[in-house]
């Protein structure tokens, strides 16, 4: 029998402005005990101002903060059971990986040895136990953060709040910190809030994400929800790439296929003539803008996995036949 979800952070209703700059209106969001749950939007949609507004570094013009059920909005941050991560670590040059972790816990007067045994399982936990002695100048950004993860799980929050923890991570490393995250928040079962501007980051890694512009949420579902049935133009055109024929049907560029020109398209297929304008190779796929004949410009993303003996080597100037399956293309918001 499933079990009904139990809500730990709610805001009701949460106002936040700095002067004449509106940073939220009347925002609403649940998150759910043990959801990854992400905060996706641009810079200056509110994301982080929501984070921030939980963690308890900023106060709410209005509304409430609603934490296992108590009002925490007055509440100062040391008083919520909650611990932030942030960008830049936030490490202690000086001490040791033990004593970094065993801080938050020394500081709430735990003896040494229990907070020292204390941290080094949590350095276990991130695949650090055989770091404990180094000092974080030692260690690579990618282990840093896992230092930082360490400390903030250390002291058993209710939930953990992740501002954009990997933005200063190379592409490769945060792929990997994106999959170690998701198997300590499986493992721990720890609510995690996490802020991002990454739409692939949080694609891969979230339960739920909640799309932000301009201080308020357009969509909130899970990543197949915002993809494939988005409610708004904004997360149809912020959550991967898109085409928007006539404005409001969104057609995906992987759904598209470029066949060569005159070649008849497959049943239940729409299809439209067009010149290619411009091919990338990207590895695993090709990218394709294509000039449609009544003017629209597709965005085509064709896989490479094929036999090169089977795919179309088009360049710049080829003309094409557009494909895509009928039902591919969705009116945004049904």
């Amino acid at each position: 029998m499933q079990t009904a979800k139990q809500p730990i952070v709610q805001l009701e209703a949460v106002a936040k402005s700095y002067g004449a700059a509106v940073a939220l209106a009347q925002l609403d969001l649940t998150v759910y005990a043990g959801e990854f749950f992400t905060l996706l939007g641009p810079s200056g949609s509110g994301k982080t101002t929501t984070l921030r507004l939980i963690a308890g570094f900023e106060r709410p013009d209005k509304g409430r903060i609603m934490l296992d059920g108590q009002d925490v909005a007055a509440l100062p941050p040391f008083a919520r059971a909650v611990n932030t991560v942030f960008q830049d670590y936030a490490l202690f040059p000086h001490l040791t990986l033990v004593e970094n972790v065993a801080y938050g816990l020394r500081a709430k007067n735990m003896p040494k040895a229990e907070a020292h045994a204390e941290a080094e399982k949590a350095l276990a936990a991130v695949q650090l136990a055989d770091f404990a002695g180094r000092k974080p100048a030692q260690l690579s950004g990618g282990q840093r953060q896992r230092v930082a993860l360490a400390r903030a799980m250390v002291n058993k929050p209710r939930v953990l709040l992740l501002d954009e923890p990997l933005g200063a991570l190379d592409l490769k490393l945060r792929h990997q910190m994106q999959t170690e995250l998701k198997r300590l928040q499986h493992e721990t079962g720890i609510t995690f809030i996490y802020v991002t501007h990454d739409q692939d980051e949080a694609l891969s890694m979230s339960d739920r994400i909640a799309v932000f512009s301009q201080g308020r949420i357009e969509q909130i579902g899970t990543a197949f929800d915002l993809y494939e049935r988005p409610a708004s133009v904004f997360v149809a055109d912020f959550v991967g790439s898109s085409n928007l024929l006539g404005g409001s049907t969104l057609l995906r560029p992987e759904k598209v296929r470029l066949l060569a020109a005159g070649a008849e398209a497959p049943e239940n297929h729409a299809a439209q003539p067009g010149v290619v304008r411009e091919a990338t190779y990207l590895g695993a796929v090709t990218r394709y803008q294509v000039a449609l004949a009544d003017g629209t410009s597709l965005n085509v993303m064709e896989s490479n996995a094929l036999p090169v003996g089977e795919r179309l080597r088009l360049a710049a100037g080829d003309a094409v036949l557009a494909v895509w399956p009928r039902d591919a293309a969705r009116k945004i918001g049904n």
